[in-house]
């Protein structure tokens, strides 16, 4: 008896913190996604010489991006570990592996970026 309630509070706490790091996924977004359109409305009407910013922009919110999908990622696995049927764990694997493959090509692809607009601070 004793046991089971151990076991129905730790999946109540690994259930509240999953939400919270669920909830930390979604503001991560939100924040990149609102970042992201101001940049853009302020760049609005500038000219392409006056607004090298756009890459920077696309960089900035894909860094969020990829914060979030760690974040997701993390609730996953702690859903995951309170309630490990084969069912779960399958389709855990599938998420990971989409959001792992997500992450790096979208961190290669900053990576990148970064580069060309390190290289091009350097020839200006």
């Amino acid at each position: 008896m004793m046991i089971e309630q151990i076991e129905i509070t730790f999946r109540l706490i690994a259930s509240f913190f999953a939400l919270f790091i669920e909830a930390a996924a979604v503001t991560a977004v939100v924040i990149g996604a609102v970042e992201a359109l101001y940049a853009s409305f302020r760049n609005l009407g500038w000219s392409v010489e006056q607004s090298s910013g756009d890459r920077g922009i696309w960089v900035r919110f894909a860094s969020w991006i990829l914060l979030s999908l760690e974040f997701a990622l993390g609730a996953d696995i702690i859903r995951t570990a309170i309630a490990p049927t084969w069912d779960e764990i399958g389709k855990l694997a599938a998420i990971a592996g989409i959001r792992t493959a997500l992450n790096f090509f979208l961190g290669r692809d900053v990576e990148q970026a970064e580069r060309f607009r390190a290289e091009k601070r350097k020839d200006a």
